[in-house]
């Protein structure tokens, strides 16, 4: 087996998972796989993989998923992470490194030309215990866009021990001794269902559910596959649409949730209809998960073990151990003191029309308060010729309610204003796979 990527060797190396040989690493599909078989899976793919650099990791199985990725990695690859799997992301991630090709499963149909699809039944080979070098780049995850063009960031292995580490402090009260099973709405490519699907059930110890259940029943049902402690990973979108169902749900150890901000109402009703605690996580694809809050019963945010926060005038300077060098976010912050801090919103999403100030992300707030708005979002377009100021728009889903009948209420809410123009009813809101809203897709929404 080569190494064609080119990477320097680690002066320390560390293995791909934790826990005995025979430890419980996914279920799923009605078959179940313990470490041993794990490793073999991973040794039997990284000899059949194709020569190149990079691989884009398109797999939609879980633990097919995790395999390919340990795969790719063991044999010296880089696994691209882009935001999405739509076919033109691909491309362009494909496009801005070379010798890359994609690895699929069925469900990804029809691969790009050149791509790698997953054999049904994945080969095994026997060998020594799978290690990867501290500092090998392992990863590049790519930011979704929401708020301007997608960013690259890279990956070491030493950081993702580094930070999983981390994320088991935030989050091992939750199941004490035992080892936990991880049931995933998140896809893997993002840095999140990385850092929570991919990384805890190699590291933690934990048991993974191969699945990626959409609708509240299959998340039921995917719950119902895996022993208790059961803890589901999962986004606001996806957790107002279990709460908002009725669904009965197993017992919980605990319920996770990141990439979008919680509404305190939703984590209360999460936490009393499910009887278990909520916790918030906050991080980004540049920093990766640094702090965590009961948002049901606190606002303020309690940082990880090692990480610190340097306000900056425009956003917030973040060190941490996993981090190789600090890394500046748009987030505006105010710190408290143990080691905790409250967000103030962007810089970006700061409005000044007519000498008086508002934040988009409260107009939003408010228009999904607006009664019979299922989903919304304010925007600030760009400023038209000679005009300073861009105006404000917005999209929303209200299906029993009519524009004028919104901006009415609207105009309750907010000073005249802020009130958005256009406001333009759309069946759905572009949400991609975690639930954001890319700028480039609102944008076009708003245009048609």
């Amino acid at each position: 087996m080569s190494v064609v990527s080119g990477q320097l060797p680690s002066t320390s190396r560390h293995p791909l998972a934790q826990g005995p040989m025979d430890r419980l690493l996914a279920v799923g599909s009605g078959q179940s796989v313990d470490l041993q078989t794990f490793f073999d899976h991973v040794r039997g793919l990284a000899a059949l993989l194709p020569a190149g650099r990079h691989a884009v990791n398109l797999c939609e199985d879980r633990y097919r998923f995790l395999v390919a990725f340990c795969a790719i990695a063991l044999r010296g690859q880089v696994n691209l992470l882009p935001s999405s799997r739509a076919h033109a992301v691909v491309d362009d991630v494909q496009q801005r490194y070379p010798q890359t090709y994609c690895v699929g499963d069925d469900a990804m149909q029809p691969l790009p030309v050149g791509g790698f699809q997953l054999p049904a039944v994945l080969p095994r080979l026997a060998g020594a215990m799978p290690m990867l070098g501290e500092d090998q780049l392992v990863a590049i995850g790519f930011t979704s866009g929401s708020t301007g063009t997608p960013g690259a960031n890279s990956k070491t292995w030493g950081s993702f021990l580094t930070s999983t580490a981390q994320n088991l402090h935030a989050l091992r009260n939750l199941w004490g001794d035992a080892q936990p099973a991880l049931v995933a709405t998140v896809p893997s490519q993002h840095m999140y269902g990385m850092e929570m699907a991919v990384l805890l059930p190699l590291l933690a110890p934990a048991t993974l559910q191969a699945g990626r259940p959409f609708f509240p029943q299959d998340v039921a049902q995917a719950l119902a596959e895996v022993a208790e402690p059961r803890l589901l990973i999962t986004t606001p979108v996806h957790l107002k649409a279990l709460v908002e169902s009725g669904v009965c749900l197993p017992p919980l150890a605990g319920i996770v949730t990141a990439t979008a901000p919680l509404p305190q109402e939703l984590a209360a009703a999460a936490e009393q209809a499910f009887a278990t605690e909520v916790r918030e996580m906050f991080g980004s694809t540049e920093t990766c998960i640094f702090a965590r809050r009961r948002t049901a019963l606190e606002t303020a945010w309690t940082l990880l073990p090692g990480v610190q926060l340097e306000p900056q005038p425009d956003g917030t300077r973040v060190h941490a151990a996993h981090l190789a060098m600090p890394v500046v976010l748009a987030d505006l912050v105010e710190l408290l003191p143990d080691n905790r801090f409250i967000l103030r919103g962007r810089r970006a999403d700061l409005l000044e029309i007519a000498g008086k100030r508002a934040s988009l992300g409260d107009l939003t707030r408010k228009l999904q308060a607006v009664p019979g708005v299922v989903d919304a979002v304010v925007v600030q377009l760009a400023p038209e010729p000679g005009h300073a100021v861009g105006r404000i728009a917005a999209l929303v889903v209200a299906p029993e309610r009519e524009e004028a009948q919104i901006l009415r209420d609207l105009r309750e809410l907010m000073d005249p204003v802020f009130l958005p123009r256009p406001l333009r009813k759309v069946a759905a809101l572009p949400r991609n796979d975690t639930g954001k809203l890319p700028r480039d897709a609102v944008l076009a929404l708003l245009r048609h």
